[in-house]
């Protein structure tokens, strides 16, 4: 078990890719704390991470707000002793499908704003806890629209590229006290929810259907699909365990070779 003895607190861990690195990291021996905004989502995951054998509480936590986000930690400590890996995988609100020209300026700042608050606030109150041990990794998620723009995309891929940066300036502040904070990129899992809406808005600007677009998109990748949300889970894990304690500062390509670093 590569996260045995980690407390993990996961924001969004009621959604498509925060539940299934919930539960990956469950699996591999971690105590989760599934932080969001909808209860009974939550607590599916919590039924499916304890029924499995493993660790997993819920709780209600605007991960837009200081006070909330805090407060849970707070009592996350007090009960658990540490927070060992901080994952902000929240729903950004971006809107797909219509060109910047036709975009309202709050629709465009949306993403990039909710982006810039929440991985701000999550990170810096987890360092603040994690500092105390000298230890602990911070992750995030963005897509492959972060390094390579696409048509009709709204402020997401812009969210994505300030998410990436931000990480990568509190990796310098942060690995002085013993704490890693790597961002991973995936290019999208179908199997997710959202990012299949966002596909079949993509397919209709277009013409084609849903399935003509996950093709199109797979073939422009090096391994001719697109990532599983099990894909994803599975390098959270990697890279939240001591096996990627090298590691920091970095973006973890899962974009089954879509973008080639």
């Amino acid at each position: 078990m590569l996260l045995h003895g980690k407390n993990a607190v996961i924001y969004g861990g009621g959604g498509a890719v925060g539940g299934a690195v919930a539960r990956a990291f469950a699996r591999d021996g971690a105590r989760v704390f599934l932080a969001g905004r909808t209860l009974g989502r939550l607590n599916a995951v919590v039924e499916d991470i304890v029924a499995s054998g493993s660790a997993a509480e819920a709780a209600i936590v605007d991960a837009l707000d200081k006070q909330s986000i805090e407060a849970h930690l707070d009592e996350v400590v007090r009960r658990a002793g540490s927070i060992d890996i901080s994952f902000n995988a929240i729903d950004l609100g971006d809107a797909h499908g219509a060109p910047l020209v036709d975009m309202t300026q709050e629709h465009f700042m949306l993403p990039i704003g909710n982006a810039m608050k929440t991985q701000f606030l999550t990170a810096t109150a987890a360092a603040r806890h994690m500092s105390q041990k000298r230890s602990g990794v911070i992750l995030a998620i963005t897509a492959q629209a972060g390094r390579k723009p696409y048509p009709n995309s709204g402020g997401f891929g812009v969210a994505c590229a300030a998410i990436e940066g931000l990480c990568r300036q509190f990796a310098a502040e942060l690995g002085p006290h013993g704490i890693r904070v790597i961002c991973l990129r995936s290019s999208g899992s179908p199997d997710a929810p959202g990012v299949r809406a966002a596909m079949q808005l993509h397919a209709q600007a277009e013409g084609i259907s849903v399935e003509e677009m996950e093709q199109r998109i797979a073939e422009n990748t090096l391994l001719k699909r697109m990532p599983r949300l099990a894909d994803v889970a599975n390098a959270a894990v990697l890279m939240a365990s001591n096996h990627a304690n090298a590691i920091t500062g970095a973006v973890a390509n899962v974009t089954c070779g879509e973008i080639v670093d």
